[in-house]
C-alpha cells in the first residue's frame, strides 16, 4: 500500500471523525437557532437579563411599535408618604384585595392537533407575554408588592401538559401555612379545562401539628367548602422502611390518635385508596354514569404546589419505591413524570411552580423553602422572618441557648433580633469567619434549614382564628422562663411602664444602687473617685508596664484585678 493511497482503514477513521464533529457543530446551530435551553427554573432575573428578552420576545413577536413594558423588577417597593404603618399596610390590603382577580396564572391558548409546531410555539409565547405583560402593570402601582413568580415559559408547559391530563389535580401544601402555598386561581383554571374536575388539598407535613390545631383547620376548609386531606410523606415513608418516627420537642402528634376522617393524617393505602375513589368519581360524571366505574380505565391524578413542600416525597411514598428526586433545595424536578400504580392508578408528578402573589417578602419565601437557602445574600432579613414567628423561649429550648433580654426602655414582650439570636448561636457552636468575627452566614443556613425541617416548631392558624403564642409554647413543652430567669447574669429586670415607654429614673436609681450593694461594690467608692478624678492625660497609662507588680497579690485592697497567690516552700535547714 503507497503513500498515494487514500483507502486505508486510519483514513477512514478520520473522515468519519471529523463527519461526526461537522454533524455536532451542525446540530449544535440548529438549537441555538431554536433557543433551545436547558428546562431551569428561574424566579428571580437582574435589569439587564429582563431587557434582553424583552428585546428578544418583541423582535420575535411583535414590531418595533408596539413596545414593551418594563417586565420585572423585583424591588419596587411602596412610595414614601406621610401615612403610619398601620394605614400603609390597610392601604395595601385593600389594593390586594381589589386587584385580586389580575393575579392568575398563565392559561394555554386554544389549540388543536392540526397545529404545526412553529404556531404552537408561536401563540404560547405570546400568551405568555401577554402574562406577563399584565403583572407588569400590577408591578407599576406603588401600593402593590408583587413576589417573585416563576418566569419560563417552559416550566408553565409542564403545568399545563399535568392539568390537562389529570383527572384529579391534587394541590399539595404545608400544614404549618396551607394558604401561603395555595393557589385558588389554578383551582379555578382547572374548571375552566373541565367542568367536572376537582381539586383537592394534600396538607403535607401534618404530623408538625398538634391535633388541635388540626381540628381549626378541618373547620376552616369545611366552611369554605375546599376538599382536603391530612398526610404525612415522611411518616408514610418511614412505616415503608419499618421504621417509626421519634419526635423530642413534643410537637408533633401521633398519626392515629384521630378516627375522624377529617382529621386524621391517612396513610399510604387509605390515601391511594382515596385518590382513587375520587378520580373515579370524576370520569363517572364525565360518561354521565356510576354504573360504568368498574370498567373505566385508568384514571389519572396529578400533583402540583410549590418548590420543596414535599410533591417527590409524596410520589416516593406512593409508589413504594424512590423513583423521583428528593433535595431540600427548590426546583429538583425539572420535567413532569408519569408513574403507573396499578391498573386504574397512574401519578403524574409536576415540576414545582412558584405562583404570583401578595403579601409575603422575598425572606418570607426562603424561610418557607420556596426559594434556594444557598442563594441568599441577605440573612440576617431572613433570620428575622423565624424570631418573628418562632417564640424566644422555645428557640432557646431547642437550641439550648440564652438569648439577649430586652432592654429597659423596649417593649419587654419584643421578639429577637436576627443579630441577637445568630451571636448566641455561633457563640454556642463556635461558628467564627475567616475574619474572626462570628460566621452569621453558616448560623443562618443551619437555622433556616431547622425551620424548614420542623425543628423549630411553628405553624400558623386559620385566619379566623387569632394566632397565639402560648400554642406553640404548650405543645412543646414547659416554657424555660424559669431557666432563664434564675440563669439571668444581667441583673433584675427593670419595671416596665407600658405608658410612659420607658421606665422611670426612681426605679433606675434604686435598683442600680441594690446591685451595687449585692455585688460587694458598695463599700469600695474611694478608689472608684480617685480614678474618676485624675488628670484627663493620666487616664490613658498602661498600669500593666510597671515594674512592681507587687500590688496584685494583696488580698485586702479588692481592687477588682485577678488575685494571684505566691507559696514558698519553705528552705530544708536540716537537724
Amino acid at each position: 500500500m503507497g503513500k498515494g493511497d487514500k483507502s486505508g482503514v486510519g483514513r477512514a477513521l478520520v473522515k468519519h471523525h471529523n463527519q461526526m464533529v461537522k454533524d455536532s457543530k451542525e446540530k449544535g446551530k440548529h438549537y441555538r437557532s431554536q433557543h433551545k435551553k436547558v428546562l431551569e427554573s428561574v424566579t428571580e432575573v437582574s435589569d439587564i437579563d429582563a431587557v434582553i428578552e424583552q428585546v428578544d420576545e418583541a423582535h420575535r413577536l411583535f414590531s418595533d411599535t408596539n413596545p414593551l413594558a418594563n417586565l420585572i423588577n423585583l424591588d419596587s417597593a411602596s412610595g414614601t408618604s406621610q401615612m403610619t404603618p398601620e394605614e400603609r399596610r390597610e392601604q395595601q390590603k385593600n389594593e390586594e384585595a381589589l386587584h385580586a382577580s389580575s393575579l392568575r396564572v398563565p392559561r394555554r391558548p386554544p389549540w388543536n392537533a392540526k397545529m404545526s409546531v412553529e404556531e404552537l410555539d408561536a401563540n404560547e409565547r405570546e400568551a405568555f407575554l401577554s402574562w406577563r405583560r399584565s403583572l407588569a402593570r400590577l408591578e407599576e402601582n406603588e401600593k402593590l408588592v408583587l413576589t417573585p413568580f416563576e418566569k419560563n415559559l417552559d416550566i408553565w408547559r409542564q403545568l399545563w401538559r399535568v392539568v390537562e391530563r389529570s383527572d384529579l389535580l391534587v394541590m399539595v401544601v404545608d400544614a404549618r401555612n396551607p394558604l401561603f402555598y395555595r393557589c385558588p386561581d389554578l383551582e379555578v383554571y382547572a374548571k375552566e379545562i373541565d367542568e367536572h374536575r376537582r381539586t383537592l388539598l394534600l396538607v403535607n407535613k401534618a404530623d408538625l401539628l398538634p391535633f388541635s390545631i388540626r381540628e381549626k383547620w378541618s373547620d376552616y376548609f369545611r366552611k369554605h367548602g375546599i376538599l382536603f386531606l391530612f398526610w404525612s410523606a415522611k411518616a408514610a415513608s418511614a412505616a415503608l422502611e419499618g421504621k417509626t418516627l421519634g419526635y423530642s420537642n413534643g410537637m408533633q402528634s401521633n398519626p392515629h390518635e384521630s378516627v375522624d376522617t377529617d382529621t386524621k393524617i391517612y396513610g399510604r393505602d387509605d390515601l391511594l385508596a382515596r385518590l382513587q375513589s375520587e378520580a373515579e368519581e370524576i370520569v363517572s360524571m364525565k360518561n354521565g354514569s356510576r354504573s360504568d366505574i368498574g370498567a373505566s380505565n385508568s384514571v389519572v391524578v396529578g400533583f402540583v404546589g410549590y418548590p420543596n413542600v414535599g410533591k417527590s416525597s409524596t410520589i416516593n411514598a406512593l409508589v413504594g419505591e424512590k423513583r423521583t428526586g428528593v433535595t431540600s433545595t427548590p426546583g429538583k424536578t425539572k420535567h413532569f413524570q408519569t408513574l403507573i400504580i396499578s391498573d386504574k392508578l397512574t401519578l403524574c408528578d409536576c415540576p414545582g411552580l412558584v405562583f404570583p402573589s401578595f403579601t409575603s417578602s422575598r425572606y418570607e419565601m426562603i424561610a418557607s423553602g420556596v426559594l434556594p437557602i444557598d442563594r441568599m445574600t441577605e440573612h440576617r432579613e431572613a433570620v428575622q422572618v423565624v424570631a418573628d414567628r418562632v417564640p424566644r423561649s422555645v428557640i432557646e429550648k431547642v437550641y439550648k441557648i440564652t438569648l439577649p433580654k430586652p432592654k429597659p426602655y423596649e417593649p419587654q414582650s419584643r421578639p429577637p433580633w436576627a443579630a441577637e439570636v445568630l451571636r448566641s448561636y455561633c457563640a454556642s457552636r463556635g461558628y467564627v469567619a475567616a475574619s474572626g468575627l462570628p460566621d452569621e452566614t453558616r448560623a443562618a443556613r443551619q437555622i433556616l434549614k431547622d425551620y424548614i425541617d420542623g425543628k423549630l416548631p411553628h405553624f400558623e392558624m386559620p385566619p379566623d382564628v387569632s394566632n397565639e403564642e402560648h400554642h406553640i409554647e404548650d405543645a412543646v413543652g414547659p416554657s424555660s422562663s424559669e431557666v432563664l430567669d434564675s440563669d439571668s447574669s444581667d441583673g433584675e429586670v427593670l419595671p416596665y411602664d407600658e405608658h410612659e415607654g420607658a421606665p422611670s429614673l426612681e426605679h433606675v436609681l434604686d435598683d442600680l444602687n441594690s446591685f451595687d450593694m449585692d455585688n460587694g461594690l458598695a463599700s469600695h467608692k474611694a478608689p472608684v473617685q480617685k480614678k474618676s478624678a485624675s488628670a484627663p492625660h493620666k487616664q490613658h497609662k498602661k498600669p500593666q508596664r510597671k515594674k512592681d507588680r507587687s500590688w496584685r497579690v494583696r488580698d485586702g485592697e479588692a481592687d477588682g484585678m485577678p488575685v494571684v497567690r505566691v507559696f514558698q516552700k519553705p528552705v530544708n535547714t536540716g537537724p
